[in-house]
């Protein structure tokens, strides 16, 4: 089942901005290590599953995760080879939306080598650039 809100007060939402910086959700605030956005966009719905996928398989019940977003923006799109007017598209996915500077995953209990692996891994999936960020400062 995709990851999506239970209801909507509105199906069909307008495309909105992407522009500037985060000020929420922008610190560490469950794991000791994190996964930090560094360009504003759209991160999908089936992204944010993968992503969910590859850590939970990464972590063999050893850690824990926590995701920090969560896609409750409807995106539509219309059928190829359509003319254009006849109303807004169809609904097609979910989106999040991530300005820079936001966290988009935590992970902690376990060391911070395998964080780092875990994140690079993760990094590949999503359309995004990403940093690896940590509570623990040297």
């Amino acid at each position: 089942m995709p990851l999506m809100p239970k209801r909507v007060k509105y199906r069909k939402l307008q495309k909105g901005q992407r522009r500037g910086v985060a000020t929420t959700g922008a610190e560490l605030a469950f794991g000791e290590f994190g996964l930090k956005c560094l360009d504003n966009g759209w991160i999908k719905n089936n992204q944010i599953e993968a992503v969910r996928v590859i850590i939970a398989r990464q972590l063999h019940k050893g850690g824990k995760l926590w995701i920090r977003i969560f896609p409750d923006k409807s995106i539509t799109k219309k059928p190829a080879e359509v003319r254009m007017g006849k109303g807004k598209g169809d609904l097609d996915h979910w989106v999040a939306v991530v300005k820079r500077g936001r966290i988009l995953f935590e992970i902690g209990g376990v060391p911070e080598e395998y964080a780092r692996r875990c994140f690079r891994l993760v990094a590949y999936k999503l359309p995004l650039r990403t940093k690896f960020i940590s509570r623990i400062h040297k």
